[in-house]
């Protein structure tokens, strides 16, 4: 299998069982309506379990364009091969998407919500503030992309390693996922969002594509600091890359935290 088709393949099996626990648990009619954030997180983390254990042998299974990015920022993947890995995991994610549509097809006419069908599909913030949201992907994919080094880090069971990146994205979506949903990884959320656009869904209304760069620069950044900073914080690799990195992320972080003191106060 070439790494094109490897990571075609986990994206879109992580996007199937991904937004379709998603799916299942918003959609009216469906026998896991309201089953809960609980099930949702357990859901993704399952999710990306299984892509990694399908295609990890083959591509290393990236699924994610911010890892892919994370890994060629700090020298460890080859710019050459970050065209070829972003294309198929946009193109599984869109992929992975439409089947989740064709997988609840009866069910999509009976949810009235337009929010509650795209949220089968994309992120959407609990609150809607810019800079917050923005924060908030970063940091919640800073704490992915440090997470998995940490794990290649230690030794485990053969075989055991992809259940362990599980746990991880579980941890994520259970501690950090709240204010935006954890979309933590652009094409996770780009390409159902182009597919809810396309899609002849049920009265789906807007894809909100005003939000839409948020999980994608917010992953991107944070995945990148994630990498640097386990490279010059744990590897003593603190060149200008770390610190450059560290002053935009903080520029992003207090930028953040001023809005909103400024909104709390009006």
């Amino acid at each position: 299998m070439s790494n094109f088709i490897a990571e075609l393949v986990g994206t879109m099996l992580l996007i199937l069982l991904g937004n379709g626990v998603v799916a299942g648990v918003l959609l009216k009619g469906s026998k896991s309506e309201n089953s809960g954030w609980i099930v949702i997180t357990f859901g993704w983390g399952l999710a990306v379990a299984m892509a990694i254990y399908a295609v990890g042998s083959f591509s290393g299974a990236h699924i994610n364009p911010a890892v892919t990015l994370a890994f060629a920022m700090t020298g460890e993947f080859p710019w050459a091969d970050v065209p070829i890995y972003l294309l198929a995991q946009m193109i599984g994610a869109i992929i992975g998407a439409v089947l989740v549509w064709v997988h609840h097809l009866p069910l999509w006419k009976k949810t009235e919500d337009p929010g509650l069908k795209l949220a089968a599909f994309s992120t959407a913030p609990a609150h809607r503030s810019s800079w917050s949201n923005l924060v908030s992907e970063l940091i919640g994919t800073f704490v992915l992309v440090l997470g998995l080094a940490f794990i290649g880090a230690n030794e485990f069971t053969e075989g055991l390693n992809p259940l362990i990146v599980g746990f991880l994205i579980l941890a994520v979506g259970l501690s950090l996922g709240g204010p935006t949903g954890y979309a933590i990884n652009p094409a996770r959320d780009l390409g159902p969002r182009l597919a809810h656009a396309f899609l002849p869904i049920a009265g789906k209304g807007s894809s909100d594509w005003s939000y839409s760069w948020i999980p994608v620069i917010g992953p991107i950044v944070g995945g990148i600091y994630g990498a640097v900073f386990y490279k010059g914080v744990f590897q003593g690799t603190m060149d200008t890359l770390f610190w450059v990195s560290t002053a935009i992320c903080l520029v992003l972080m207090m930028t953040a935290v001023f809005k909103q003191i400024k909104e709390d106060q009006n």
